[in-house]
């Protein structure tokens, strides 16, 4: 049985964060009602029920027990800090209708990870400390999934920049989806108690 849209907010918003989050490693947390947007966008799509899902840089697992809630066959989550995937298998055991054959997390660099699935689910670094971070990441749901929902800050430039890099590794966007992300104080050198910006979900299919 799945959830409602809201239903999955409310449950996602109530999961532990990342307790330490790495500004070098841009760890930024997507709000619940984001996360459970895109995933019942991908569901309604197909991409999710009954299918292999993944996702990279997977921080507290809210995106990947999203989609485990939703019926994925199984799904991978993959993180380079060891700490914050602590963090996303506790919450996964919070999470009574998840089965531990379902859903599993993977210590890894994106770079390094190997293998395929039917769906690609993630909110990479935005490149604000590190330019074109989010690059490997795009890359490897590429070559990883057949479809790919990737979550990315919202800039013309960017979006010029992207749609070629998309294209010239063997994709196709079949969307682009402008929402709000609202990210609160994090980093001691985030000034205010919290901060709205527009990010670009990009909804791609892999030719590859």
């Amino acid at each position: 049985m799945t959830l409602s849209k809201k239903q999955l907010a409310i449950l996602l918003s109530q999961l532990d964060s990342n307790p330490s989050p790495d500004p070098n490693l841009e760890q930024y947390e997507i709000p619940g009602e984001l996360a459970a947007e895109i995933i019942n966008l991908a569901f309604l799509s197909g991409d999710i029920e009954d299918k292999t899902v993944l996702d990279l840089g997977c921080g507290s697992g809210r995106l990947a027990i999203g989609s485990a809630l939703m019926g994925a066959k199984e799904v991978t989550g993959v993180d380079i800090d060891k700490d914050v995937l602590e963090t996303a298998k506790k919450n996964a055991k919070k999470v009574k209708e998840i089965s531990d054959e379902r859903i599993e997390f993977i210590h890894s660099d994106t770079i390094d990870w190997k293998g395929k699935v039917d769906t690609v689910i993630q909110n990479p670094p935005f490149g604000i400390q590190k330019e074109h971070a989010d690059r490997i990441f795009l890359e490897k749901a590429l070559e990883c999934g057949n479809k790919i929902y990737s979550l990315h800050r919202s800039y013309s430039k960017s979006r010029n920049f992207l749609t070629k890099y998309i294209r010239k590794h063997g994709g196709e966007i079949e969307k682009i989806i402008k929402y709000q992300f609202r990210m609160p104080h994090t980093f001691k050198f985030h000034e205010k108690p919290a901060v709205t910006f527009d990010v670009d979900l990009y909804i791609v299919r892999s030719n590859s």
